[in-house]
């Protein structure tokens, strides 16, 4: 199973990955460079951030990945089941001294400050 996506469409692919982080550190997703540069395929918000309390929300941690093909060429993206459309590095963070959330986050998208 795939999917194709043409110019200007946008699609939200649960990735069956689910990633117990360690606190201070986040997991950040990229679109892989190859299909930015042939596609302008994007995430659609520009660099996805997974905290390490991600793994505790409703969805069980499921990582989702949202693109837009913003192709002005008319290319269409086709992908298979098993291609690699996403790429994620770990990075260490440090907070200001002064953070004081008290706030419970749960989800995914949009969910930070809620």
């Amino acid at each position: 199973m795939g999917f194709s996506l043409a110019p200007g469409e946008t699609i939200k692919i649960p990735t069956g990955i689910r990633v117990k982080i360690e606190e201070g550190w986040m997991l950040g997703l990229y679109p892989r460079s190859g299909l930015g540069f042939k596609y302008r395929m994007q995430l659609n918000n520009t660099v996805g951030i997974i905290d390490s309390d991600y793994y505790y929300s409703d969805n069980e941690g499921h990582i989702m990945v949202k693109f837009t093909n913003a192709s002005n060429t008319g290319l269409t993206i086709n992908l298979n089941a098993g291609d690699a459309f996403s790429q994620g590095i770990f990075t260490e963070y440090g907070i200001t001294f002064d953070d004081d959330a008290t706030g419970v986050r749960n989800g995914g998208f949009g969910s930070t400050g809620r």
